[in-house]
């Protein structure tokens, strides 16, 4: 650059400077030192760079780092009022069971769960079988339910809970019309009850009463407005009413014997 400025030093330090390199031309070894020059200037210049990329690098990790401790601190703020409430809290808290509470009583549950462990893990077993069986019987547990739902919508359609309700209606009813003597009394007569009930279940007394009434529904008798004796007379002459007669005298004389009913089939 002073060569530029001053041409006359320049040429004279161009003579020296020939005069030294061994009457090279000055023009060449300027070029060369410029060149040189050049070269260290731009070497320079990226060095700076480069550290100013290092600077930025450190300057951007330094505000991460005092991010991250201010984070750390107002964390530790926030723990630390939480912990203080909570102690204070458990503190409130366990002022109620102290007179309750011995550390001796603790021990003790301790020293229990460690003397079963094993019976605590078969019991968790157990328990995570239950759950396996509760997640495989579910669809089964809801086709029943569903079937469950579908007959007892099938029975209310053929009015089973209808008949029931009555039924339990009848049942209360019996219940409020008889007293405890009554009930009393009928524990007393059961069989006597049992063995009348057995008797007219029997086939002969079925059909007979079977027959009277058919006989009673299609009956149409409207008896004469001038009935005289002489043909009641009549009347009694011919067999059937000899039949009836005979069946009624043997029934009425039959009724004062319980144990003894001979009864002419004929």
């Amino acid at each position: 650059m002073a060569l530029l400025e001053c041409p006359s030093e320049g040429w004279r330090d161009a003579r020296r400077i020939s005069n030294e390199y061994g009457g090279q031309n000055p023009t060449g070894i300027y070029a060369e030192r410029r060149k040189a020059m050049s070269t260290t200037e731009m070497s320079l210049e990226e060095r700076l760079e480069s550290l100013d990329r290092k600077l930025d690098f450190v300057v951007g990790q330094m505000k991460e780092y005092e991010r991250k401790q201010r984070e750390i601190q107002e964390l530790k703020e926030d723990m630390s009022m939480i912990l203080r409430d909570l102690f204070q809290t458990a503190s409130v808290e366990l002022d109620e069971v102290a007179q309750n509470f011995d550390t001796r009583d603790l021990l003790h549950l301790m020293k229990k769960l460690m003397r079963n462990v094993k019976n605590l893990n078969s019991m968790l077993d157990q328990l995570e079988s239950a759950r396996d069986l509760v997640r495989d019987a579910a669809p089964l547990g809801k086709i029943f339910f569903d079937e469950t739902l579908h007959k007892l919508e099938e029975l209310d359609k053929r009015g089973y809970f209808t008949f029931l309700k009555e039924v339990s209606q009848m049942v209360d009813t019996v219940v409020t019309s008889f007293t405890a003597d009554d009930v009393r009394l009928l524990r007393e007569n059961i069989v006597q009850i049992l063995l009348t009930v057995k008797s007219i279940t029997q086939p002969e007394m079925l059909d007979l009463v079977k027959n009277a009434t058919a006989f009673f529904e299609k009956m149409s008798i409207v008896p004469e407005d001038n009935v005289t004796y002489l043909r009641l007379l009549k009347e009694l002459r011919k067999p059937e009413v000899k039949r009836g007669i005979a069946f009624l005298i043997e029934f009425v004389k039959n009724i004062s014997i319980p144990d003894k009913i001979n009864i002419n089939k004929n």
